[in-house]
């Protein structure tokens, strides 16, 4: 009966290429490892303290050392500590590790099926996992900034809700930005709602100075339309537009494109894929309504003129062109930043 070979031998046979995957939690790291065509070890559980030093010990038994964890929570903290020791990372996107529907998903069994995909990756299978971009620490820094500016937005609608619906219960109906309205309430009403005002004023603040930071992200030249603060959102998301190498590819990473369901004689066509960076669909979608009005001649909404300036246009038929034009503004935007093309040749009135 054959036996795996233990997790940390003295190798009398070099290895050619090692591999570990690890499913990542905050206080413990499970992790299988796989030398060479063999199969899949036992998962050994270790911490993030003793991890790195047992990555530097596969070193010295391997030629290849490849590691493989799914993007979450914890960033690209480890990404980072591990390429500094030489080794090749893989980042990938997260996917339920179920493949047989068994319905016995653990740490041991995640790590198993994360070394598998690596395995059959580095076999030439370059369907077997989606690995994600790891950015750089100052795109990462300015993606920060522009998703915790969101964060602030959030958080000041909630306390304005919470604001609202006290006097909700009273009778009183409160309108616009209340908290800098001067308003006639009982008095024991006042203090309650001061509660929530001043926690308002603070968030406001904050928002307001990074409103201003992602703003300074974008380009004094711009298009008529596209405000700095959309134009710096796109900026700190997409990190590098210079990454997408063809038109569908930032068509797909939009999630912007229809999907399909194709069998045989059986074909039918589906709504958008939903399947991107969502932070960047919305913002395409509501910049699309803009351009619509902001920029009539441009060549990506002309080619939409006989939907969006039909009065009897259906609404359904309009939002279907607001998504086919926001996907083209998506490749319009990537062929603009990387010199492809000129605003000019757009048809677009820049300000």
């Amino acid at each position: 009966m054959k036996t795996n070979t233990p997790l940390n031998p003295e190798m009398q046979v070099r290895i050619h290429q090692l591999k570990l995957s690890v499913d990542w939690h905050v206080e413990h790291f499970r992790v299988v490892r796989m030398c060479d065509g063999q199969s899949p070890q036992p998962a050994q559980r270790f911490t993030p303290a003793s991890f790195l030093p047992f990555v530097q010990k596969q070193l010295t038994l391997a030629d290849q050392v490849f590691v493989i964890y799914e993007a979450g929570p914890g960033g690209f903290h480890l990404y980072r500590q591990l390429t500094a020791l030489g080794v090749t990372v893989f980042v990938v996107h997260p996917v339920k590790l179920d493949p047989q529907h068994k319905g016995v998903v653990t740490d041991k069994t995640d790590a198993r099926e994360l070394a598998l995909k690596l395995d059959r990756y580095l076999a030439g299978n370059l369907k077997a996992m989606s690995v994600v971009r790891v950015p750089t620490e100052a795109e990462e820094q300015r993606r920060a900034l522009s998703r915790q500016r969101e964060q602030l937005q959030r958080e000041r609608q909630r306390l304005a809700a919470q604001g609202r619906r006290l006097c909700l219960t009273q009778g009183i109906r409160l309108r616009g930005e209340w908290w800098s309205q001067s308003l006639s309430l009982p008095d024991w009403l006042i203090p309650r709602l001061d509660v929530w005002r001043k926690l308002i004023v603070v968030v406001d603040e904050q928002l307001t100075a990074l409103t201003k930071q992602v703003e300074a992200l974008a380009p004094k030249a711009r298009p008529k339309g596209l405000g700095p603060l959309t134009l710096g959102m796109l900026i700190a998301e997409l990190c590098d537009w210079s990454r997408f190498k063809n038109r569908k590819q930032i068509g797909s990473y939009t999630g912007l494109c229809g999907g399909v369901s194709s069998s045989g004689q059986s074909h039918c066509d589906l709504s958008i894929t939903k399947a991107g960076n969502a932070r960047v669909r919305w913002s395409l979608i509501e910049l699309a309504w803009r351009m619509v009005l902001f920029q009539p001649q441009s060549k990506a909404v002309q080619r939409w003129k006989h939907v969006f300036f039909n009065p009897k246009a259906a609404v359904r038929q309009k939002k279907r062109a607001i998504v086919a034009l926001a996907r083209q503004l998506a490749v319009d935007l990537w062929r603009w930043q990387t010199g492809k093309i000129t605003p000019d040749q757009l048809g677009w009135v820049m300000v």
